[in-house]
Order: C-alpha cells, then structure tokens, then sequence
C-alpha cells in the first residue's frame, strides 16, 4: 500500500485556506516528501502526521513556494531528537541553496547528505522503490518526479521443487539474489512467475506542458499537475511565466492515459478551482480540484504486466 496526500496546493503565497506546494509518499515504513513550501509543518500537523521519519525530501526547483518550509522542517526535526540520517534530491546547485537556508538552521543532531540530478532524466534506487526526476520547462531548471513501485511475480513452490533448488535459498530467491551453491547458479526466474503490476504515482508543477511529462506520467496510478490557472484569459500569462492551465493539465493526463489527474498549484487569484471543472472534465473527465490535505491509499492489484 502506498500512502498519497497532498500536503498542500498553493502557488506563489500561502492564503488562509491554503498552504504552499508540498506531497507527502509513504511506504513500507519510509516517507518521501516532495517540495517543502511555507506552511507545510502545519499542514502535516493538520493530517496528523510528524515530519521526524522524513526520510528522503525531493525538490522540484529552487523558488520560494517549494523550498521555504525547509529551514522550520529541519529545526523541527532536530527539536524531536532526530537523528536519522536526511536525505535531499533536487537540481544543480542543491547544496548551496541548503546551506545558505541552514543560515538559521545551523547545528542539527543529524547528517543531512545532497543527491543533485544532473541529467535530462535520473532514477534513484531505494529499498524497495525508486524515484525518477524528469526535466520539464519552467523559467528555472525544473524537474517532475515519479514514485515506482515495482512487484515480482509470485512465489511458484512447484517449479522450485522440480527444479530441485534447496528450499534454505527460496527466501533468497524471492528477495530478488542470484545465487552460487554447489557448483550451481540459481536465479530469482527459476521460482518467481510473471511480474505483477506495481504502483506509481507521477507529481509535477511549474512547466509549462512538455512531451516528458505525458511520457513519464504513462502508467501511473494516480496523476498530479499543476493547474496554476482556470480563467481562459490567462492562458497568455501561464504561456509568458512558464505555468500550466487546468486544461492543458487535463490534455496531458488524456495522452498519458491516466486513471486520475489531481489537479494542484494554483494562483492565489484562483479562489475557488472547482468552478472551472466543468470545462476540464470536458477533456479529462477523471479530473480533480484538489484540495490540501487530499489524500488517496494506492494498493496493488494482482494483474500481471503484459
């Protein structure tokens, strides 16, 4: 099962009912925030979760909306005893930027440790899951990210029993090893059948909209884009700073063949998203305004990737 909220959907300024961009992952005991906006503590607060088990922090790009929170979101990890090591994942130029944020956040009781992406598109390899960032075009570098989990196919007692492989290796074998006993090399095929589907979620915001997103998005779970603006009329101003409108997010998540688009980010200008659905749906009819605190449990299913 994989855990989904999002934390918070504004764009630019925090407003009363909205906090900054900032999505929350958690599985199999490990949390992945990404983006850490103004307001994210107290939105994490308000879904009843701590930031102490944070365990890896992804930045999209470097502007205020999406890093703000971070120097408050360290000074509390450290005043809950943390002492977990931290790991942070974002474009070129990472360390300075969080260095200069440490500023006001100087002495911490953990490590922190930088990953900056320096290609076009980068995966990071975690026990049990993966992170892929994936260059889109905004008026800085700028990355989206998906979450993949992958699944093995089940464990098939017969074929390992034919194949006479000793049943101390079944564990191993099934754990993903390669292993050389006896003169023999046994390989986690000989027990497993096919894979099964996994689970993955694709998050951007702050591009305008690009072939990279609907390729990265394809077969994603759960689809979640920027819908900076939903008034018609600027579309002119999402084109000259580099954002999307809700309609473009839409044609985006028709393309990648999406089950569900969340839509997030939005201009303080746009009071109420939801008004603007109607149109959207014309597009994307699995779309939603979300709103903060939006969450949504992914489990996998048993079919088998074709």
């Amino acid at each position: 099962m994989l855990d989904v909220c999002l934390l918070g959907t504004g764009g630019m300024m925090p407003l009363p009912y909205r906090w900054l961009t900032a999505l929350m992952l958690r599985y199999n005991g490990k949390s992945i925030l990404i983006d850490c906006g103004e307001g994210t503590q107290i939105a994490l607060r308000e879904k009843g979760w701590s930031p102490k088990p944070v365990d890896i922090i992804c930045f999209t790009h470097y502007h205020a909306d999406h890093i703000s929170g971070l120097p408050g979101m360290l000074l509390t990890m450290g005043n809950a005893e943390r002492t977990e090591p931290l790991l942070l994942i974002g474009p070129r130029g990472l360390s300075r930027t969080v260095s200069a944020l440490r500023t006001i956040a100087p002495e911490l009781p953990f490590e922190i440790s930088c990953m900056e992406i320096t290609e076009a598109e980068q995966e990071f390899f975690f026990d049990g899951f993966r992170l892929k960032a994936f260059k889109v075009n905004h008026s800085v570098v700028c990355y989206g990210y998906s979450m993949m989990i992958d699944r093995a196919g089940r464990f098939d007692r017969e074929r390992a029993m034919e194949q006479q492989i000793p049943m101390k290796l079944w564990s191993r074998l099934q754990k993903g090893e390669t292993i050389e006993e006896a003169g023999r090399i046994y390989t986690p095929d000989m027990v497993l059948g096919a894979a099964r589907k996994g689970l993955k979620v694709t998050y951007c915001t702050d591009s305008r909209p690009t072939e990279s997103i609907a390729a990265n998005a394809a077969g994603s779970d759960l689809l979640i884009l920027e819908g900076m603006y939903g008034e018609p009329e600027k579309l002119a101003k999402a084109k000259e700073n580099r954002h999307m409108t809700m309609y473009e997010a839409a044609r985006i998540a028709k393309a990648a063949q999406v089950p569900e688009l969340w839509l997030t980010h939005y201009s303080p200008s746009l009071t109420y998203p939801e008004e603007y659905l109607g149109e959207v749906r014309r597009i994307f009819p699995a779309t939603v305004a979300a709103k903060d605190g939006r969450s949504r449990e992914l489990n996998f299913s048993e079919e088998e990737l074709s």
